[in-house]
């Protein structure tokens, strides 16, 4: 079992919290995700599972699997 990394697709890395509170995304994240200057991203936090960030743009699907339209 050698030293291999994770898995294609995947990244893992720590991130500083600055003092204004601020995490910069590293860029071979922002390269996977095509995150830009300027674009928005969503952050969930929830005290048993943990804080997850996504791209803004990806939250179509999930509020549509929440909110579906009536007809």
């Amino acid at each position: 079992m050698g030293n291999e990394g994770p898995a294609e697709g995947k990244f893992v890395t720590s991130v500083k919290v600055g003092p204004k509170g601020q995490i910069i995304v590293p860029k071979e994240v922002r390269d996977m995700f095509h995150i830009q200057p300027g674009n928005m991203l969503l952050m969930l936090a929830d005290k048993k599972q943990g804080i997850a960030i996504q791209p803004f743009v990806s939250t179509n699907q999930m509020f549509a699997d929440y909110f579906p339209k009536k007809d």
